[in-house]
């Protein structure tokens, strides 16, 4: 087991210890106003016409309380950026913009392409951030991992979920489905991730089957990753100093989203005032301003936080190597030793991890290693051409069910006994739920 020693609990107490170094800076207090102008004046447009259903679950979205959690309130902040764009994209502009009828028009239209400038910017920002925030997570906890066929499989499950995930989305706007569809789907598929990331941690559920391989991570980590998410963990801590925050530009940039739906629908009975048209203006300003701080201000806390201790801190893996689950057997000379794995399943995991002990004479010693698959009639196909190795890991995926035979073979010597010392496994595929129907 590797050691733990040097390694910092990770607990909500220290984290506020570290934060306590990074106080956010406040908001202009124009943020708040803006927010509250902008409602107002959506309010004042119910003269001109009725409010619709939609536009009254939006005003109820932007008055009421944001989501708790920082990653769903960037969601929800992706997704209004992206209905906001939808919303004034030429195209879907009332006809009197689109054809720039007079000179206030024109200037209406200058407005708003710069307002989609601004705010295509920032989403693709955004867009990249969470990217490189979930690789930033996913790959620090790898570094944990024993560093041969259990962190590859690891990664291989996650690819493969990731793609899933992916034609999930895919065949939702491929059915129609609407930027809010999509985005709940993506919110639902972050706490799907949450969840493979608590399973890793304790090895249950997709990774249960990788129980055996855990040996030498630091619990203090396995820990960590089990409880981040916790509704009371590491995270409120993070969550409390800096996500009023993040509330207060989600109901801005939801202020916005109502007035331009709400003037815009009106535009031909009532078109926008130069006043608050400047109003407008100025909450795109600052929300982009002071989001995009937000973003590279959280990512600098997020990437120097303590949890994310260097791999050479968290002591050696190399005992990890030193497991017990490892066999030890002598191959007499002129010899073989097999192991037959049995596969019910395509996409399993054949694995192994094995080395040859040095004897007496410190001789550099190899012996050959092939692996062959048996059909149930019996028919054998060579799947690893035999090679002779000192140490060797490795796995790959099954296409076939059946039996595996893995074959270490010392019959090319005349004299010299192996100490071969070896892990093998067939690992079960992780079994992704079915893609549900699309109901719109």
């Amino acid at each position: 087991m590797a050691t733990t020693e040097g390694l910092v609990p990770i607990t909500r107490t220290y984290l506020a210890r570290y934060y306590d170094n990074y106080p956010l800076p406040p908001l202009p207090d124009a943020t708040t106003d803006l927010a509250a102008r902008l409602r107002a004046l959506s309010a004042d447009l119910a003269a001109v016409a009725p409010i619709t259903p939609d536009e009254e679950l939006l005003e109820q979205e932007a008055a009421g309380i944001p989501a708790h959690k920082i990653d769903e309130n960037l969601w929800k902040n992706r997704e209004q950026m992206e209905e906001i764009l939808f919303l004034i994209n030429t195209s879907r502009r009332p006809v009197a913009l689109q054809q720039k009828s007079t000179p206030e028009d024109a200037q209406i239209v200058c407005t708003l392409d710069d307002i989609e400038a601004k705010l295509k910017d920032m989403l693709k920002k955004l867009e990249q951030f969470q990217l490189e925030n979930a690789d930033s997570v996913f790959n620090t906890v790898m570094t944990y991992m024993p560093q041969d066929f259990r962190g590859t499989l690891i990664r291989q499950q996650r690819e493969r979920s990731e793609r899933n995930k992916q034609a999930e989305v895919d065949a939702l706007v491929s059915a129609g489905g609407s930027i809010h569809d999509r985005y709940a789907l993506l919110w639902k598929q972050q706490m799907e991730r949450r969840v493979q990331l608590a399973q890793l941690g304790s090895a249950t559920g997709v990774y249960k089957t990788l129980v055996r391989y855990l040996v030498g991570v630091p619990q203090v980590l396995l820990d960590f990753i089990r409880q981040i998410n916790d509704d009371n963990g590491p995270m409120e801590e993070q969550r409390e100093r800096y996500g009023p925050a993040l509330y207060t530009l989600t109901k801005l940039v939801l202020a916005i989203r109502l007035y331009l739906h709400v003037s815009l629908a009106r535009y031909g009975h009532r078109k926008i005032e130069k006043d608050d048209i400047d109003v407008l203006q100025q909450a795109v300003v600052i929300y982009t301003k002071e989001f995009l701080k937000f973003t590279v201000f959280i990512g600098e806390v997020f990437v120097n936080a303590p949890f994310f201790i260097s791999a050479e801190d968290a002591g050696a893996m190399d005992a990890s190597t030193k497991s017990d689950e490892y066999k030890e057997i002598i191959i007499p000379a002129g010899k073989t030793h097999e192991v037959i794995l049995s596969v019910e399943a395509v996409n399993s995991y054949i694995a192994w991890d094995f080395s040859l002990q040095q004897g007496a004479l410190n001789m550099v010693l190899d012996i050959g290693f092939h692996v062959e698959h048996i059909s149930p009639s019996g028919e054998k196909t060579l799947i690893l051409p035999h090679r002779r190795y000192e140490a060797d890991q490795g796995n790959f995926c099954t296409v076939s069910s059946g039996s595996y035979k893995l074959v270490w073979d010392n019959s090319y010597s005349s004299f010299f006994k192996k100490i071969l010392r070896y892990k093998v496994d067939a690992v079960p595929p992780v079994v992704e739920p079915a893609l549900p129907a699309i109901v719109l």
